[in-house]
C-alpha cells in the first residue's frame, strides 16, 4: 500500500488553509485521496492582512501570529484525518508550506519567510512534519520558488504535446513542460492579489465572485499600459514576486499617474485584463513554434469566469483546460505539491528544479520535525 502524505498550504490570497491527503497512484502518478478547506478565524485573518502589508511589525505580534497559524494548520490536518476516517499513524508525513509573510529573493541577503509554527503541527498531530521548504533553495542561490513545478513535471508532462501549467493564486506562475527540453518555470505577476485588494478596499468583499463586478466595467488602455510598464515584466527567469510587491499601495501609486481610470468598476475590469494579459504573454512568449501546445490552469483563479474568459480570448486557438480535467482538481494542486515534496524529503530526494529557481543544483528541501514522542528513559544521565 502506498505511503500517505498530507499537504498543507495557505497561498498568497491568505484566506485559509488547503489540506490534501495524497499518495502515489492514479493516472497522473500522484492522487489526492481527500481534500479539505479550512478557513482562517477572523482574528487570525485580520492580523495576517495587517501585518503582511505593514512596513514594521513588533516581534511579539509576529511571534503570536506564527503560533496561531501553526495551530490553524494543525486543526486543518486533524480535520482532514477525521474526514478521511484515518488515525494519525496511517500518515507517513505532513508537508507544510506555511503562510508566506514576506518573500524577498533579491534582498541582501535574500530570504523568504513562512509562518505557521510546524512544531505545533507535529506536536498536535503526532505526525512527522516537513517544513521550511524554500530556505534551502535560497541558501543554494535560488529564488525559493516556484516549487510546485516539480510536481507539475511529474504529473502533467506529455511525450508529444507541450504543456503550460498555469497556477493563478494570489500570484500567477507558469511551468513549461516541453518534450525533450528542460522544465522552465517562473512567476508571471499578479494573479488574484490585486483583484482581491481592490474589491476589498471599495466594497468590503473578500473577492470578486466569478468576476461579476469586473464584467460590468471597461478596461482602460492608459491604466493598463501603466500597470504593464513595471520593470518586473522585463526581467528574465528565474524570477519570483509576491503580494508584498504587487500590493494595494503599488496600485494606488499608479492610479495617481493616470488621467483616465474611469469608475471603480473600470479599475477592476482593467486589473482583470491586466492579470489575464501577463499570463497570456508568458504563454505566448514561450509557445513552441510549429508545435501543438495546451494550457492547464489551476489555483483559485479558475473560479473567476471573467478572468478565464479574458485569458481564453488572449490565447486565441491555444486550448485552455483545468488540471481537474486530467485528474487533479485545480484548487488542490498546490497542497498536493507540498505533500509530494514531503515525500521527496522523507526519502532523501531533491525537491527543487534548479533550472526554475536558479539554485546551484538539486537540493533536498525542508527540515523534518519528528511527530512521535521519544520512548521514556532513552536519555541516560551523564
Amino acid at each position: 500500500m502506498p505511503e500517505l502524505y498530507i499537504g498543507l498550504i495557505s497561498g498568497t490570497s491568505r484566506d485559509g488553509v488547503e489540506a490534501v491527503l495524497a499518495a502515489s497512484g492514479g493516472p497522473l502518478g500522484w492522487q489526492v485521496r481527500a481534500h479539505l478547506r479550512h478557513t482562517y478565524p477572523e482574528s487570525v485573518a485580520a492580523d495576517l492582512a495587517r501585518l503582511t502589508v505593514a512596513e514594521h511589525g513588533h516581534f511579539q505580534e509576529l511571534g503570536q501570529l506564527d503560533a496561531a497559524i501553526g495551530e490553524v494548520f494543525a486543526d486543518a490536518a486533524l480535520a482532514l484525518l477525521h474526514e478521511a476516517g484515518l488515525e494519525p499513524g496511517a500518515v507517513r508525513a505532513i508537508g507544510s508550506h506555511g503562510q508566506t509573510l514576506h518573500h524577498a529573493p533579491t534582498a541582501g541577503p535574500p530570504f523568504s519567510w513562512q509562518i505557521g509554527d510546524p512544531f505545533r503541527i507535529a506536536e498536535r498531530t503526532g505526525i512527522d512534519t516537513v517544513a521550511m521548504f524554500r530556505q534551502r533553495d535560497i541558501a543554494a542561490g535560488g529564488e525559493g520558488a516556484p516549487l510546485a513545478c516539480a510536481l507539475h513535471a511529474a504529473c502533467f508532462s506529455d511525450a508529444t504535446v507541450a504543456r503550460a501549467v498555469v497556477n493563478i493564486g494570489g500570484i500567477s506562475n507558469i511551468t513549461w513542460l516541453r518534450p525533450g527540453q528542460p522544465v522552465l518555470g517562473y512567476d508571471c505577476g499578479p494573479g488574484n492579489t490585486l483583484l482581491d485588494a481592490w474589491i476589498r478596499e471599495l466594497k468590503g468583499l473578500p473577492f470578486d465572485d466569478r468576476g461579476q463586478w469586473a464584467a460590468q466595467g471597461k478596461a482602460r488602455p492608459e491604466l493598463l499600459r501603466t500597470l504593464r510598464s513595471d520593470p518586473f515584466f522585463a526581467l528574465k527567469p528565474p524570477k519570483t514576486t509576491g503580494p508584498e510587491y504587487f500590493s494595494l499601495r503599488w496600485l494606488e501609486d499608479r492610479l495617481l499617474t493616470v488621467t483616465d481610470i474611469g469608475d471603480d468598476v473600470d479599475v477592476q475590469a482593467t486589473l482583470t485584463e491586466f492579470t489575464a494579459g501577463v499570463v497570456a504573454d508568458a504563454v505566448l512568449h514561450e509557445h513552441p513554434d510549429g508545435h501543438s501546445c495546451e494550457v492547464l490552469v489551476c489555483g483559485g483563479g479558475v473560479r473567476n469566469a471573467e478572468l478565464m474568459r479574458r485569458l481564453r480570448k488572449r490565447l486565441g486557438d491555444i486550448p485552455v483546460a483545468e488540471t481537474g480535467d486530467l485528474g487533479l482538481p485545480a484548487e488542490q494542486v498546490e497542497a498536493a505539491a507540498f505533500a509530494w515534496l514531503a515525500r521527496q524529503t522523507i526519502h532523501g530526494q531533491a525537491g527543487n528544479v534548479p533550472a526554475v529557481t536558479g539554485a546551484a543544483g538539486p537540493r533536498i528541501l525542508g527540515c523534518i520535525i519528528p511527530g512521535t514522542r521519544p520512548v521514556e528513559g532513552t536519555i541516560e544521565p551523564a
